[in-house]
């Protein structure tokens, strides 16, 4: 998680966009508010755990579950 910084792009294992890091907060990423979910939870904030993080690869995250799969399972706080 010590590489995973501010305003990097988190993408799903399919390459599929999912959201921009704001932070790291405990052992979840949490989501930029701009582009954090759909339809009715859009303009929250939204976290990913890190279990779902499986490589930082130059600016991304990339995450173990494709991108359809992984907002499903974002945490609304």
């Amino acid at each position: 998680m010590t590489e995973i910084k501010e305003h990097m792009e988190v993408i799903g294992a399919d390459g599929v966009h999912v959201g921009t890091v704001d932070k790291v907060d405990g052992n979840r990423i949490k989501l930029v508010k701009r582009d954090s979910g759909e339809g009715s939870h859009k303009g929250h904030h939204h976290f990913v755990d890190r279990s779902l993080v499986a490589d930082v690869e130059g600016n991304k995250v990339r995450l173990s579950a494709i991108g359809a799969v992984a907002v499903t399972m974002e945490q609304e706080k």
